[in-house]
């Protein structure tokens, strides 16, 4: 069997922000190895369409929630209607994520509470409830969080991703170490570009940074981030090469980082 490949509808995988991107490609790369898939979103349309695509593919059984994440009690509403379905989850991929490219102090505020309760919040008690449910019923359960490469980019425009990112990297490292000893890996994935949607780039330039090797495809980035939660490693940088830039990109000075500032500001919402 590949790695990852399980008998066919013997467990369960629950994706967030399976709608689109990296996300979908989790989904269908879980439904391919043989888990049930349970998907959610915000969107019904592309929820419904990745369960139609799961189908017609004869793997097994996909569901969708459409559910808005961002919010305070979101994890324990998931939870429970998890609970009241039945579903035993095995495989948890924290993956919903908005982005923000905006100076702190021209942040709505809005904005601020949303993204700290999407990416930090709601993962960190979805982490903990599931992986408890884990423990209960003995299963050596598998939990990744999408971070960023960004964590390692502290730029001016970014302080609210970033450090959104930083800390769920942060809190996967440590719960993987908590987490050895009951037989739960736990994984956090950090990409640099990807090309979708998030970062609000248009296609063509999405399709110019695959050819150039800037960015990387979102099933590339699901392949190499499943194939790290297999091997339980606990935190991985998608592309080699990015990981030559970490140093690099820790101590730019701001003498580079003040022009660099200046020609984005245009792009900055």
């Amino acid at each position: 069997m590949k790695r990852g490949e399980i008998t066919p509808g013997s467990a369960w995988a629950l994706v967030t922000g399976a709608g689109s991107g990296i996300g979908r490609c989790y989904a269908l790369r879980l439904a391919r190895l043989g888990y049930h898939v349970l998907a959610v979103g915000n969107e019904e349309e592309p929820l419904k369409s990745l369960c139609a695509e799961i189908k017609c593919e004869n793997t097994p059984e996909a569901r969708y929630k459409v559910m808005d994440l961002a919010r305070m009690e979101a994890a324990n509403e998931l939870f429970e209607e998890v609970q009241r379905d039945g579903l035993p989850i095995d495989v948890l991929i924290n993956n919903a994520g908005i982005f923000s490219f905006c100076d702190m102090l021209a942040t709505p505020t809005e904005r601020i509470e949303r993204m700290i309760l999407l990416h930090d919040m709601t993962s960190t008690r979805l982490c903990c409830l599931f992986a408890r449910e884990m423990i209960r019923r003995k299963v050596r359960g598998h939990i990744l969080n999408m971070s960023s490469f960004s964590v390692w980019m502290p730029f001016p425009g970014m302080a609210l991703y970033t450090a959104t990112k930083a800390y769920l990297k942060s809190f996967s490292m440590a719960f993987a170490r908590e987490m050895q000893d009951e037989g739960i890996r736990v994984t956090a994935v950090c990409p640099a570009g990807v090309a979708t949607d998030l970062y609000g780039l248009a296609p063509g330039l999405q399709r110019l940074g695959l050819r150039l090797g800037v960015l990387i495809s979102p099933d590339n980035c699901a392949r190499r981030g499943l194939r790290a939660l297999w091997k339980g490693r606990r935190c991985i940088v998608p592309d080699w090469w990015n990981r030559l830039f970490i140093p690099i990109c820790k101590h730019l000075p701001m003498c580079i980082l003040r022009p660099i500032r200046r020609k984005t500001m245009q792009f900055q919402k």
